[in-house]
């Protein structure tokens, strides 16, 4: 069985007080949750994250990593360092990273590498820009990122991780993939494993990231190869990201591994 994951990722929002109102109002209205869920924060909180979810039934990670396990890399961050944080979750390839920041495959293929030696999970995302899906190209660019990783770390290295699908297009644009079309790439990255290796493939968790919100979640978590959500701005608003965790525990169980 895939349990499903929803994992809020913080992006640069956040200070101390605003932090402890959000995490807050989520634990008062979590409960103990049929699907797991997660928070990726901005590295200078996770000293006050971590000690505030320590014990409790949300995870905690960070939205990036240096490739680097130490050395004259000024201004990043190892995994060793996350690790001390108590840090479950990296997030590795964001499309903000991939765009803004230059991420080529290869470096996300070496972050994934470096979250892995700290014993940590990579969620690893993929996706395509609107020019690319309308060029019929959605296909051949989430396969090329992930056979990346796969070339870098194998197959089996997917095992311990988790994908994350992130149509470009949709988000942050007012513009949501259908649930149809969620299913469509997320059986294509699944089939793509499977080719490799079938065990793994039944239980990777893949998750989607394109504006998922709580009016959209139910339906979009329906599909049989969506396993939870990558959540960005909702989860900035511990309601709506409250009503997204709800959603995915809604039939929690029903999906083969």
């Amino acid at each position: 069985m895939r349990t499903r994951l929803v994992a809020g990722n913080w992006k640069m929002h956040g200070g101390r007080a605003a932090n402890e109102a959000l995490l807050a109002a989520l634990l008062a209205g979590l409960g103990q949750p049929r699907a797991e869920c997660a928070v990726c924060v901005p590295f200078p909180y996770l000293a006050q994250v971590s000690e505030r979810l320590a014990g409790t039934s949300v995870s905690w990670g960070a939205q990036n990593v240096s490739e680097y396990a130490q050395g004259a890399f000024t201004g990043e961050v190892s995994a060793a360092m996350l690790v001390e944080f108590g840090c479950r979750y990296v997030i590795v390839g964001h499309s903000e990273r991939r765009q803004i920041y230059g991420e080529t495959d290869a470096a996300v293929a070496a972050k994934f590498a470096a979250v892995q030696a700290g014993s940590m999970t990579p969620i690893l995302c993929v996706g395509e820009t609107l020019g690319e899906r309308e060029a019929g190209a959605t296909e051949a660019t989430v396969a090329r990122q992930l056979d990346a990783v796969i070339a870098r770390s194998g197959a089996a290295a997917l095992a311990q991780a988790i994908v994350a699908y992130e149509p470009v297009w949709a988000i942050g644009t007012g513009r949501n993939a259908t649930p149809e079309q969620a299913q469509a790439v997320h059986a294509f990255l699944r089939e793509r494993v499977a080719a490799a290796q079938a065990d793994v493939a039944r239980g990777l968790r893949i998750l989607y990231g394109g504006s998922v919100k709580a009016g959209n979640a139910a339906a979009i978590f329906a599909m049989p190869d969506v396993d939870g959500g990558l959540v960005g701005g909702a989860s900035l608003a511990a309601q709506e990201f409250l009503a997204i965790v709800r959603a995915a525990a809604h039939g929690e169980g029903l999906k083969e591994g």
